[in-house]
């Protein structure tokens, strides 16, 4: 059994950065063929020897299990819990085991924010599965999608931009997540090492010292925390002081010159143009 919903965009969509072109989701039991019919031209392909569409698709593997092959990636099984994303000009096929079938939702989409998280290499077809497992939240947005879709109401286009945004996102940060945890111990101490860092913004705490406080070496203490964050810990240490800074600035009536050395900045003039390089403005800019 097959559901799904082709729409149309308009040029006013397009300008929004996403806009989406089909949503839909099937059940396919053991031993069913596939695919299914009634897909719109360009859709419907034969498993064997795949398609291209000029698109991207992000598809759900609620239930069972299949194979996925594209281009950049071998024959590959596909277990209940594992999305996989399908990218505009890359050969590719997929279909259920046919000893299990399988409950699969998916969204096509295309666009410029798309485009820039690809060149950015936060995603790539060299790895267009994701191993997020089974999520309330992610089959719940393919639902909101799929009756969004069916309704067709005034602007859904950005309603469904938004989804797809959120799906891409939630994908993306369960699969870093449930990879990370497999080290709970690892994941406690950096949680514990970043509310370390926020209770000492205004002492002359080095992240050496909190290093030293976890029994490991500076190395290997920055190398997890980049992992964890996505920012060394002097980074986030420093941008912590930046938006404190900025908070005193505003609700206080202490000099630039107090500031910057509360917050143990070499200097008001190295404070300063620290300042205005994450901020964008002077301290100065925001007293009165």
């Amino acid at each position: 059994m097959q559901t799904s919903k082709y729409l149309l965009a308009n040029e006013r969509d397009a300008l929004w950065g996403l806009t989406v072109s089909t949503v839909g989701h099937e059940e396919i039991g053991p031993g069913e063929p596939y695919p299914t019919k009634g897909h719109a031209d360009g859709y419907y392909f034969n498993i064997e020897k795949g398609r291209t569409l000029n698109e991207y698709q992000l598809l759900y593997n609620l239930e069972g299990e299949g194979w996925f092959q594209s281009s950049h990636c071998p024959r590959t099984r596909l277990k209940a819990g594992d999305m996989f994303l399908v990218f505009p000009g890359e050969w590719h096929t997929y279909y259920p085991d046919s000893a299990k079938g399988w409950k699969s939702y998916w969204i096509g989409f295309r666009g410029k924010n798309m485009d820039d998280r690809v060149r950015a290499g936060f995603l790539s077809p060299d790895k267009p599965i994701y191993h997020v497992g089974y999520s309330a939240a992610i089959e719940s947005l393919y639902r909101t999608a799929y009756d969004t879709a069916m309704k067709e109401a005034a602007y859904s286009q950005q309603i469904m931009a938004g989804i797809v945004n959120h799906l891409i996102g939630t994908m993306y940060s369960l699969e870093r997540n449930i990879l990370l945890s497999r080290n709970q111990a690892q994941v406690d101490m950096i949680s514990r090492a970043q509310q370390r860092i926020r209770e000492s913004l205004e002492s002359s705490l080095t992240i050496q010292q909190i290093a030293e406080e976890f029994s490991v070496s500076y190395s290997n203490f920055r190398k997890l925390f980049k992992e964890y964050t996505g920012l060394s810990p002097a980074t986030y240490q420093q941008e912590l002081r930046l938006l404190r800074a900025k908070e005193l600035l505003t609700t206080t009536d202490l000099s630039i010159k107090e500031i910057a050395y509360r917050l143990n900045f070499d200097s008001p003039d190295y404070f300063s143009a620290k300042f205005k390089a994450k901020m964008g403005s002077k301290p100065t800019d925001l007293r009165p």
